[in-house]
């Protein structure tokens, strides 16, 4: 259960009690959260339509392009695509297998493996962006209004503040 309607009284009479949300934080909550899920969806369902890259492919590449040397260890690309490693593994596995990504030893130790964006990985990347962009502006910022676009940024940026200090 993700929330009981209660009086924040009586959340605070019983410290060890759960905070339930009122009605209010519910509806904000759930608006939120489907949304949210409906937003992902509806861009990765484009996206592959469109271009048959995922939209986690693309996150991969997208991560990979922005790297120095385009490339980064296989650890440090699963924990910015929020991606366990095998998971990520068996994603640059198909992206190797269209010729996108590449692995190499990593020189400064041997035993890490890097993930390296190709040259045809950064030319698929370049045909899907316009694609991927296209889709966010007409499913989210066509959609709300500047004031709600500043708002939305303001709280991106105070849950990212919280989110990433407790990122483990």
């Amino acid at each position: 259960m993700t929330a009981h309607v209660s009086s924040p009284s009586s959340a605070a009479a019983f410290p060890g009690e759960p905070r339930w949300l009122d009605a209010d934080e519910q509806r904000a909550w759930r608006a939120w959260l489907y949304s949210t899920l409906l937003l992902q969806d509806r861009l990765d369902r484009e996206l592959t339509h469109e271009t048959g890259i995922s939209h986690a492919y693309y996150e991969i590449l997208v991560q990979l392009s922005e790297a120095e040397g385009r490339m980064l260890r296989m650890s440090q690309l699963a924990d910015r695509c929020l991606s366990s490693r095998s998971r990520l593994s068996h994603a640059v596995s198909r992206l190797q297998e269209r010729g996108w990504v590449r692995r190499q030893v990593c020189p400064d130790d041997g035993r890490g493996q890097l993930a390296v964006l190709t040259d045809e990985g950064f030319a698929a990347l370049e045909a899907a962006a316009p694609v991927h962009v296209e889709s966010v502006r007409t499913h989210l910022f066509d959609q709300l209004t500047p004031q709600q676009v500043e708002n939305m940024r303001d709280l991106g940026e105070t849950l990212l503040r919280h989110l990433d200090a407790q990122a483990p």
